[in-house]
């Protein structure tokens, strides 16, 4: 076999192209370049062209970058709930970069080292250099090769939809191309120039050669006459031209790569990094705010979307990771979060060729999102939790409910709920004179807080006020509270509902109302904190009054109130939902717990606004471990809990769903919890929760097989102080 020498612990970047190749080589090279930066800049100029966001996006880039590249490079997103796909992802990340890094740093001494100081690309440095890219790029090749398995031979049920195409699955045979070519490129280098012994670092490349060498594979072009003949070589097969091939094969693949970029699903890459860096760590929790500008409109066309919401639509992956806990979806409702950010994103691309105009939404076939989609969504935020690339869907859905109540395509249920609340300030539709009779059959009197100084103002929301089961929930509550001496007390019929969840299906101006009658009332009371029943209440007050500048709507004959600046905006006042405040309470034992006064066996369920919207877990388990309960978590819990159903209005419209939300819970309660069927008590600390959860269990046939309680009840019999909140005491 014919050897070509190389004795210095280096090699030749371009081995065997000739002058005239390594001139078109950079010729293509160029070409490739400027049609990546001409792609670039033609997604920014998109973005520059929509609408100004009115959160901060940029404020404290440096800090942001650094938070961003750390939850980029660790993937804790991709492994959060899928432990495969976090591998999956982070080889083939890691991998791309370092062959990126590796590709780099070639460029920067070939043309800004050697010519001045020599090659540094030598010795030792390329020894770790070659062992370090080999390495990677073997993590990298097995990624692609996950990836694949789980697309085309597992068939993942999420990365199959409508939004599929033929740019996902070139988008993966490109990189597996790479992959594997650049391998193969570097195996067929070493064993045509002999195989020298320093290039064993290069692991996978020299097992190549060990291959080429084993078939026998003729390093140049042989006759029937040669010592070495071989069939291959005859026929003009050899590690030469193979070599040959391989770096036009491999160069074209990778110039072709870079200028897509741009135009298709690579650009994630680039937008998802941007995305992260950009994102609102209150997004979902506080919405925007409608702009000064009344004639200002929603969603009418594609071009009311901010940047950032284009932003999130770029950065989509159609990796379904939303779309797998969306309990809409899960219900057999027709909202597939992911499909509603590609619908948006593929209706401005067509819009951008120059498209026909549709309705972004109406209720039909012809728009871009039929309302019906919309107005399934739970307003949960389990997409946006999920999302490993921060995508803010509520931000979007807000502003597509908004056109909705714009055009006045809302729900009838909904429209009774606005019209009550507009009537008589609460989604009943009952006597705001009636709001207190709740507390009729307590033995001692509730406070006023319009009247005199209290600790705690407790705002106890319409469902606990109104409806007789919740009823229960607020007597225990005040039982409690009156139990540990605390000064709290209550508006009364001053107290309306609190625009939480009519904002989140639209209804932006009826919240505002709300908001700056609720504000203007506690300017004229004197308390130290705001107490919640409903963790729906505690989120608007805590993350979203704050945010309202009551002093643009001043001269609007449409708000009926005075105030006229922002509330709370520096956080002087706390807000609490009751069982932070409680587990205080308890802490401080103001309550005569032993920690052994009931012996059920529970499970509890995470609300979504106390949970994912507020981060707040651990109170409520708290307050049920210290009365004594066995507390059996199911599989689905905390951040990953699966909402009951009755958030974004979801409460007081109907739908066609096969299970309920609150059945499916009812049902992994019993059946995926390690206690199953022994448990006794579903537990939860939300009123909508108890309603929704309280159908459930008639609807979905679970009446004889489990009960379903708040904290505040199970706290106020550990007490024994049911008879003082007027409520049945249990048999011994």
């Amino acid at each position: 076999m014919n050897v070509l020498a190389q004795t210095e612990v280096t090699r030749e970047t371009y081995w065997g192209l000739s002058s005239t190749e390594y001139a078109l080589f950079y010729l293509l090279a160029t070409v490739t370049i400027l049609v990546f930066l001409y792609g670039v800049y033609s997604r920014v100029t998109r973005y520059t062209a929509g609408d100004d966001d009115p959160f901060a996006r940029l404020d404290n880039l440096a800090s942001r970058i650094v938070s961003s590249t750390k939850i980029v490079l660790s993937n804790e997103k991709q492994f959060d709930r899928d432990l495969y796909g976090g591998l999956m992802h982070a080889f083939i990340m890691w991998g791309f970069l370092t062959l990126l890094i590796a590709t780099t740093i070639l460029f920067i001494d070939g043309y800004f080292w050697e010519p001045f100081q020599g090659s540094f690309w030598v010795g030792d440095f390329y020894l770790a250099y070659q062992f370090i890219v080999d390495a990677m790029g073997l993590l990298f090749v097995v990624g692609i090769g996950m990836a694949m398995y789980r697309r085309y031979w597992v068939r993942n049920e999420r990365l199959w939809d409508r939004h599929t195409s033929s740019e996902d699955d070139i988008f993966i045979w490109t990189l597996f191309a790479l992959g594997v070519g650049g391998f193969l490129l570097e195996g067929l280098r070493i064993y045509a120039t002999g195989m020298p012994d320093h290039e064993i670092v290069s692991f996978v490349g020299w097992g190549l050669a060990l291959l080429f060498q084993t078939i026998g594979l003729p390093v140049v072009e042989g006759t029937a006459t040669d010592p070495n003949y071989t069939a291959l070589g005859v026929l003009g097969f050899n590690a030469e031209t193979f070599h040959w091939l391989a770096w036009w094969s491999h160069s074209l693949i990778a110039f072709f790569f870079i200028a897509w970029i741009p135009y298709a699903k690579p650009f994630h890459m680039l937008s998802s990094f941007a995305n992260v860096v950009t994102r609102d760590e209150n997004a979902g929790k506080r919405l925007p705010n409608v702009p000064a500008d009344l004639d200002a409109t929603n969603a009418e066309s594609i071009e009311d979307f901010t940047w950032k919401e284009m932003l999130d639509q770029d950065a989509c992956t159609k990796c379904g990771r939303c779309s797998s806990v969306c309990p809409a979806k899960a219900s057999g409702r027709p909202l597939d979060p992911r499909n509603v950010i590609l619908d948006l994103k593929k209706y401005r691309e067509h819009r951008a060729e120059g498209g026909e105009q549709q309705p972004i939404i109406a209720d039909g076939g012809t728009s871009v999102i039929d309302t019906e989609t919309m107005e399934s969504c739970m307003a949960c935020m389990a997409c946006m939790d999920a999302c490993p690339v921060e995508i803010e869907h509520l931000q979007s859905f807000t502003r597509l409910n908004r056109q909705m109540t714009d055009q006045g395509d809302v729900d009838p249920g909904m429209q009774d709920v606005f019209q009550n609340v507009m009537q008589n300030g609460n989604t009943f539709g009952d006597s705001q004179r009636s709001r207190g009779e709740w507390a009729d059959d307590l033995e001692f009197d509730v406070a006023d807080a319009r009247e005199q100084e209290v600790d705690y103002l407790w705002y106890v929301g319409d469902y606990p006020s109104y409806d007789d089961r919740n009823k229960k929930v607020a007597r225990s509550l005040a039982t409690i509270l009156q139990e540990a001496d605390v000064s709290f007390g209550i508006l009364f019929d001053d107290e309306k509902y609190d625009g939480n969840d009519i904002r989140r299906v639209g209804e932006e101006f009826l919240y505002v109302e709300l908001a700056g009658h609720h504000v203007e009332t506690w300017e004229d009371c004197e308390f130290d904190k705001i107490v919640c029943t409903d963790p729906h209440s505690y989120n608007t007050f805590k993350n979203e009054y704050p945010e309202l500048d009551f002093e643009e709507f001043a001269d609007d004959p449409m708000m009926p109130f005075d105030y006229e600046q922002q509330w709370n905006k520096d956080g002087e006042i706390d807000v609490y939902h009751w069982t932070q405040a409680v587990e205080e309470l308890v802490d401080e034992r103001r309550l005569e717990l032993s920690g052994t006064e009931l012996d059920y066996t529970v499970t509890y369920h995470d609300p979504c606004h106390l949970g994912r919207y507020n981060d707040e877990y651990e109170a409520p388990r708290e307050i049920i471990k210290a009365t004594g309960c066995e507390l059996d978590e199911m599989p689905r819990n905390r951040a990953d809990s699966f909402c009951c159903g009755g958030g974004g209005g979801g409460l007081w419209m109907e739908f066609d769903e096969e299970p309920k939300p609150s059945e499916e819970r009812l049902r992994e309660a019993l059946e995926d919890t390690d206690a199953g069927s022994g448990i006794e008590k579903f537990v939860v600390a939300c009123p909508m929760c108890m309603t929704m959860y309280e159908d459930g269990r008639k609807t979905g046939g679970f009446e004889d097989d489990i009960e379903v309680v708040d904290v505040a009840e199970l706290l106020v019999e550990a007490i024994d102080a049911q008879e003082k909140a007027g409520l049945e005491v249990s048999p011994e």
